[in-house]
């Protein structure tokens, strides 16, 4: 059976892996796993720390925030394709919050345009609307008998 301390190093390894961080960021990560583990097994309740919300100083401008190939976060600074998934695992936030606290309108996509162009082109060459009216149509047929 591994120790905790094995147990904490796998999953900052895992989190590492997928996420960008600094020699300060994965030490207390480290140290912060490993106290909750050690906790969990000795029994005790974990008090997880959940912080309210507050206004944060956008990173970036919001029109710097939005370009054809990448969004840049206005909490962190980090660039991506889509914003959504990131706000949810690295900041606990829902798009509407996020969009909310920077006065995003619900227009703006939470996306690069060059992504949602090769998504909407994908959609488009394996026929993705088509059928769907065609399962429309055919939902509609299939009421009125």
């Amino acid at each position: 059976m591994p120790t905790l301390l094995e147990m904490a190093a796998e999953i900052v390894a895992a989190h590492a892996s997928t996420t960008p961080m600094s020699k300060e960021e994965l030490l207390s990560e480290l140290a912060e796993i490993y106290k909750t583990l050690d906790a969990i097994e000795k029994g005790e309740a974990v008090v997880v720390e959940t912080a309210e919300p507050e206004a944060v100083a956008p990173s970036i401008s919001r029109k710097k925030a939005f370009g054809r190939d990448k969004v840049t976060c206005m909490i962190c600074g980090k660039e991506m394709k889509t914003l959504s998934r990131h706000l949810k695992t690295a900041h606990a936030m829902k798009p509407a919050d996020y969009r909310k606290q920077f006065d995003i309108p619900r227009t703006q996509p939470l996306a690069a345009r060059a992504y949602s162009e090769s998504r909407r082109q994908m959609a488009k060459d394996r026929g993705l609307g088509e059928n769907l009216a065609k399962a429309r149509a055919a939902r509609g047929k299939g009421k009125k008998q």
